[in-house]
């Protein structure tokens, strides 16, 4: 019970003890209100009745008091806007605060109200200026052998190849940071012998100095190595003698003015005049910074941006093109806004975000450096093209054509995952979107798995379509093998029926790793199908009628046939329809349900049937002899390889009152038959002048009258 007392008394006391606390001690009569209030308590407990009403009214507000739900995060776009509005409003507010303090503490500063000793001042300046002569003099003396080191380096590597240069470039730098060095030794000397308080001791603003000499000399260093705007030979980057001269210039300057300022004149200022004077310095220092940047841009706006249009005609304007013409109309504008938002972030808060502006575009361009060599490299390797060996070649003379044909696109798909890793990175950097932290939660994981299991299904798939096919084209490749006509109609078959199934499972996988139902798409390609199969009846019995012909083995790839009225070689067999080429080189595309019948000439063997028509009043017993001595001939030809049987002589088969024709065959290899068979006609011709067979050929004569010549038939004339 006194516990409770004590509690409920501490509760009803604690609120003016609260609001007092963070300002004077409560007053004597707050005490004895409180003190009141206690004693009145008291006396409600200690009675029985006042006690049980005062824990009935605790229970009932104990249970009208709910407790406070937190209210959801509004995450609409419109409190995203405002939130973004109000976050600007706050900086631009922090920034024209911070502006109009430097100029207080300037004018502070400079009015003598925050304490400065002018003459101790001047002491240190006098000092300093002492080093800074002995610093900067030693290095301009140094830099006289630097320039004539470096010519003769330059001298020994101009026109020799790339590594030659660099090791030049590398000698160079080495001369070069030699100087750096021994110029700051001089300065460290000077300073510790002359300047000190007492010899071997040295200055803090001194100290400042050789610091700042040595930082920013060094990235100067870097900056002379990579542009070398006296010596070409020694130039890594390749610019021209002029725009290295150019970029040298400003780089230096720019380099030398934030430099110095921030690492030794501004701290030498807040340390012995006022902190006003050193920020206005720096504010000075910023903003003429700045300036000479939107200068250079402007400068250098047409160049670039001629420079970007003739990269993306090289690259004839493709999707890459159009962001580099993109980036060439507005890169100016970009930049100065880079520069001017560099400017104001300063302002509003140098110490966080101006470190994380510069560190996010250093992670930028280092980004972008990236990119560029990967798309370079990618642009050569595509540029140069895939070569494989002579003996793979020759073994798959189309895989080579095949891979060239698939190399560009894929390089096309790696070239625009670079690019879209490299605005992932750049938005890391500017904290715009947490790439890292959403690909390693639970839903990042598991996006990036499912694009990642599509992504290598599709490689999969491609790949094995590419064994597929070279292992097809290995089996028709005629100077390794000797693939038989049906080996060539079923493995191009094959071909087109695993590419179709491939393509289509391959598609279906994809899609369901990343997420896509595919079973509404199955029965719709069931539905699709029933109503093909309904509305084109031609089709199906065009695939009906090929597969039974491919069953049965009736024509191949190579074939002579007559089928639907042409007769020709089969080029080509789907399972649809047949394309054959007739004698005078004519295409004819057939499909199978306008062949009712199929006639194949080159089967097993062939005959090649000759029929001679000569003059009724021929000595049949030495037209047969000729055309056994036209046969005896053809054999010492070149053609008796393809020949399998004796002359096949079947003697007269037709007689009419003018002629008789007698027939003879001739028995090949299959496909065989026109080569010897035209040769055995033309020799039974010759044999026939030869030996005076005549033809039945109609003569005409005129019988000629005082005035014309009429015609007349010998022959009916005789009868």
């Amino acid at each position: 019970m006194r516990i409770f007392i004590l509690l409920f008394a501490l509760m009803l006391s604690s609120a003016p003890v609260l609001a007092q606390s963070p300002l004077l001690p409560a007053a004597s009569a707050e005490t004895t209100s409180s003190d009141a209030s206690i004693d009145e308590l008291v006396r409600i407990i200690e009675n029985d009745e006042t006690r049980a009403a005062l824990i009935e009214r605790l229970k009932q507000g104990s249970a009208s008091v709910a407790p406070a739900e937190e209210a959801p995060a509004d995450l609409s776009i419109v409190r995203q806007l405002a939130e973004y509005t109000r976050a600007a409003a706050e900086g631009t507010s922090a920034t024209l605060r911070s502006v109009g303090q430097v100029f207080i503490d300037l004018q502070e500063g400079l009015s003598g109200t925050q304490d400065a000793d002018l003459s101790a001042f001047l002491t240190v300046t006098a000092g300093v200026v002492l080093v800074g002569a002995a610093l900067f003099g030693s290095f301009l003396a140094l830099r006289i052998v630097v320039i004539a080191l470096q010519r003769q380096i330059a001298g020994r590597v101009a026109g020799r190849g790339w590594i030659a240069r660099i090791g030049g470039a590398i000698g160079g730098l080495l001369v070069d940071l030699g100087s750096v060095l021994l110029a700051w030794g001089i300065g460290y000397f000077v300073a510790l012998t002359f300047v000190g308080d007492a010899p071997g001791r040295m200055g803090i603003n001194q100290s400042l100095l050789l610091n700042a000499f040595l930082l920013v000399e060094m990235v100067k260093l870097v900056a002379r190595t990579a542009l070398s705007p006296r010596f070409a030979a020694l130039r890594l980057i390749p610019v021209s003698d002029d725009n290295a001269a150019y970029w040298s210039f400003w780089l230096a300057r720019i380099i030398s003015l934030i430099g110095y300022t921030f690492l030794f004149v501004s701290p030498l200022l807040a340390a012995n005049l006022a902190p006003g004077i050193a920020a206005a310095v720096q504010v000075l220092v910023m903003a003429t910074a700045v300036i000479i940047g939107i200068i250079v841009v402007m400068q250098n706006k047409n160049d670039v941006r001629t420079w970007l249009v003739g990269l993306a005609e090289r690259r004839g304007n493709d999707g890459y093109g159009q962001l580099l013409l993109l980036l060439g109309r507005y890169w100016h504008v970009v930049a100065i806004a880079y520069l001017l938002a560099l400017l104001v972030v300063w302002f509003a808060n140098p110490d966080q975000a101006l470190p994380f502006m510069l560190a996010a575009t250093i992670q930028s361009v280092v980004a972008i450096v990236v990119g560029v060599v990967i798309v370079g490299f990618i642009r050569r390797f595509v540029s140069v093209g895939l070569r494989l060996p002579e003996d793979i070649k020759q073994r798959l003379p189309l895989l080579e054509t095949r891979l060239q044909a698939f190399v560009p696109t894929v390089m096309q798909v790696v070239r625009w995952i670079v690019i879209a890793g490299v605005v992932l990175a750049i938005a890391q950097a500017w904290s715009l979107f947490n790439f890292v932290g959403w690909i390693s939660s639970n839903d990042g994981q598991q996006v990036a798995g499912a694009t990642i299991s599509a992504a290598l299904i599709i490689i999969f798939c491609f790949l094995l379509y590419l064994a597929v096919s070279s292992w097809v084209e290995y089996r028709l490749n005629n100077t390794i093998n000797v693939p038989t006509s049906r080996e060539k109609t079923l493995l191009n078959l094959f071909k087109n029926a695993f590419t179709v199934a491939l393509a289509v499972f391959g598609l279906m996988l994809a899609l369901g790793q990343i997420g896509v139902n595919i079973a509404p798409l199955l029965a719709g390609a069931g539905v699709i199908g029933l109503a093909i199969g309904f509305g084109a009846q031609k089709l199906v019995q065009d695939i009906i009628t090929g597969i039974f012909i491919q069953f049965e083995n009736v024509m191949n790839e190579g074939d002579v046939v007559e089928a639907a009225g042409k007769s020709g070689v089969v080029e080509k067999l789907t399972i649809r329809s047949v394309t054959i080429r007739d004698m005078t080189g004519t295409v004819h595309l057939i499909p199978f349900s306008s062949v009712d019948q199929v006639s194949n000439m080159v089967r097993g063997f062939s005959f090649y049937v000759a029929e001679f028509e000569v003059a009724r009043d021929s000595d049949i017993e030495e037209v047969k002899q000729a055309m056994r001595d036209a046969f005896a001939k053809v054999m010492e030809s070149e053609h008796s390889s393809v020949i399998l049987d004796d002359l096949d002589l079947q003697g007269l088969i037709a007689i009419t009152p003018a002629s008789m024709s007698l027939r003879a065959r001739v028995k090949t290899l299959a496909g065989k038959q026109w080569a010897p068979g035209r040769l055995y006609t033309e020799l039974v011709m010759r044999l026939f002048d030869e030996r005076g067979i005549s033809t039945p050929t109609q003569r005409v004569s005129y019988v000629r009258s005082s005035n014309k010549a009429l015609p007349f038939d010998e022959a009916a004339l005789a009868e």
